[in-house]
Parts: C-alpha cells; sequence; structure tokens
C-alpha cells in the first residue's frame, strides 16, 4: 500500500502530507507526496508561494523548494513532481496525479480541499477530478488544525491488544 499526497505547499497540503504520515506510521506504509509544476509559468508559481515576487522561473528552483517543504513535514516521505506546459489545459494538473497515483499503486489518497462539502462540482480545484478516481480511497483534509489520531490510543482507557469479539 502507498499514501498519495498531492502537493501543492498550501496549508492544507501540508496538513494532509501529515495527516498521511500519521495514517502510515499506524499501518506501516509508504508515503508519497507529489506536485505538478508547470513549467515557466512565473505567475502560477508566485501564486503558490513557490517563488518570490522577484524572482525568474526556473524549474529546478520551484521543484526543490517543494521537496524542501516535503522533506521538513515528513523526512521520510518519498517526493515526485511532473511537469506539464506553461499554460496546460482544464484538467490537466488533475490528470498526472490521478496518474501518478495509479503508478504508485495509492491505496489511500490524502487531499486537501477547502470546499469539500462540493467537492465533486467545485471547477477551481483539481481535488474533484482526482477524488473521482475509483481505484483508491480519499481521504479528505479540510481542516488545518492539528490531528486527533495521534492521541487516540493516549486517551483510550481501554489497553488491550484485541476486541473481545473476537476473541474464542
Amino acid at each position: 500500500m502507498t499514501f498519495f499526497v498531492p502537493f501543492d505547499g498550501s496549508e492544507l497540503s501540508r496538513t494532509a502530507l501529515v495527516r498521511a504520515v500519521e495514517f502510515a506510521d499506524v499501518f506501516e506504509e509508504r508515503v508519497v507526496a507529489a506536485s505538478v509544476v508547470p513549467a515557466g509559468n512565473r505567475e502560477y508559481a508566485r501564486e503558490r508561494g513557490w517563488l518570490h515576487h522577484d524572482e525568474s522561473f526556473e524549474l529546478s528552483r520551484v521543484v526543490a523548494r517543494l521537496h524542501e517543504q516535503v522533506a521538513s513535514i515528513a523526512p521520510a516521505a518519498d517526493f515526485e513532481h511532473v511537469t506539464v506546459g506553461r499554460f496546460a489545459p482544464s484538467g490537466t494538473i488533475a490528470g498526472e496525479l490521478r496518474d501518478l497515483a495509479r503508478e504508485e499503486d495509492a491505496s489511500i489518497v490524502f487531499i486537501g480541499s477547502e470546499n469539500a462539502g462540493g467537492l465533486s462540482s467545485t471547477l477551481g480545484s483539481v481535488g474533484a477530478s482526482v477524488a473521482a478516481e475509483d481505484a483508491y480511497d480519499v481521504h479528505i483534509v479540510q481542516n488545518g488544525a492539528p490531528s486527533k489520531v495521534s492521541m487516540l490510543t493516549d486517551e483510550s482507557p481501554d489497553t488491550r491488544e484485541k476486541s473481545d469479539f473476537y476473541l474464542p
């Protein structure tokens, strides 16, 4: 199994990466964070904070920054990136992410999305298109606050290793 995270450096994609790592720690699975970069599209890169206002577009710089962000959050995660044309048609980025998720044999895709309630019809988000794939389950992260996953075992009054209903 692989836990796959479309990563663009946004708060919710960072949170999705944290959640994927939390799940991966429990299930002892691999995490892959993936970014799609429109080559030469300085405005797109600036809007996402990949470039400073006065910097020219250099693909290696953008990819290095994304990789550094991933490594700072999840040092053990693998990082993949794909480039697309400067003015890639609508759906291209989502299509590349779906292809990468399939290539990585993703079992769960962790998507950061502010509009999870209307995810299936959101036009401005790659999340809707990536979530529409049926080759993997989708975990939607819509809250940037820290996860409670790591605290559940600490707070549980039950310390047994198995539940009663399964014991012979």
